[in-house]
């Protein structure tokens, strides 16, 4: 494992905030999914066994994604523990994406203030895998606003995690694996036995991460009040567990909680009714406006789960 300064955390952080994802650098993940699109077809030949080609093919990339992340960083503390240093805050930034999604869930936002359906289902079919082409504005908030707390663990929170534990190379074998998933991970007739074993790694691997979160978001959740935050912590660990996904769940609760509004429910991926649960089903259909305050509390809960982070890693 490679070690990690505190400050690497909080420089990483800032780029992520100032920057999102600038468009002048090239970002690991496209070459993650290139690497992913090389070699499926390849490790699909390897074995009959659906699931085990799938399982090599993911473990292949995974470790080969770790090694990298390790050489690198160890190259470059060799040759100066302030290049080391420079390189892990550019990786953990670039495994962040909290910024990058709040810009793109506002102009969905910009489009239905100003009555624009057609132009906020396709801002919307950007960030999310459901079909939007039929949604109704409630719909449309409903989907951004689950998209953004399904994003604080999966875009910030699990990154964070693994950096904490393993510092860049591990953030970046986290990146691949949420990757892997978002390529592979589809229950559908090409993916069902080859992504299976991928799925399951990324379940695995945001399990922590996902119920953190609970605790992390109705801290956030004191910026609104104290009794809101008791909310948060109830529904999010008696609601989390409604999901079909192990781990989405649980953000999605804490949100709808914060916000007071009812997420979940039936919805279209890949031309196939998905029949989910309502979450926090007490609460009212969210408005518009609630896509604003649900990236306000993703951004609070990442600022305070690097607060966390630097202490724990200043401390040990």
């Amino acid at each position: 494992m490679t070690e990690i300064a505190w400050y690497v955390v909080v420089l990483a952080f800032l780029l992520d905030f100032f920057l999102a994802d600038p468009e002048f650098l090239p970002h690991p993940v496209i070459f993650m999914g290139r690497a992913i699109s090389f070699f499926e077809p390849r490790f699909r030949l390897i074995c009959k066994n659906t699931v085990i080609s799938g399982g090599l093919f993911a473990g292949f990339l995974i470790f080969s994604t770790w090694v990298s992340g390790f050489i690198l960083v160890k190259l470059s503390y060799f040759i100066h523990p302030l290049l080391g240093d420079a390189v892990q805050t550019v990786l953990i930034f670039f495994c962040f994406s909290s910024r990058s999604l709040e810009k793109a869930a506002m102009p969905v936002l910009d489009a239905l203030e100003h009555n624009d359906i057609e132009k906020a289902r396709t801002h919307l079919s950007m960030i999310v895998g459901r079909q939007t082409q039929e949604l109704d504005e409630k719909a449309v908030t409903r989907a951004c606003v689950e998209t953004v707390a399904e994003n604080f663990v999966d875009g910030f929170l699990s990154p964070l995690f693994f950096a904490v534990i393993g510092g860049a190379p591990f953030a970046l074998a986290y990146k691949m694996i949420n990757t892997l998933d978002s390529m592979v991970g589809y229950k559908n007739e090409k993916y069902i036995l080859f992504g299976k074993v991928s799925a399951k790694i990324d379940d695995a691997a945001n399990f922590i991460p996902a119920r953190l979160s609970v605790p992390l978001i109705a801290f956030a959740g004191l910026f609104f009040s104290f009794n809101r935050a008791v909310s948060i912590l109830k529904t999010g660990f008696s609601q989390g567990r409604r999901h079909k996904s192990p781990n989405a769940g649980f953000p999605e609760a804490c949100f709808a909680a914060a916000l007071e509004i009812k997420l979940g429910g039936p919805s279209i991926y890949h031309g196939i009714m998905v029949e989910k649960p309502f979450i926090g089903e007490n609460f009212a259909d969210p408005a518009p406006d609630r896509i604003r305050q649900a990236c306000n509390l993703m951004m609070s809960a990442s600022f305070i789960a690097t607060v966390i982070s630097c202490f724990i890693l200043f401390m040990f």
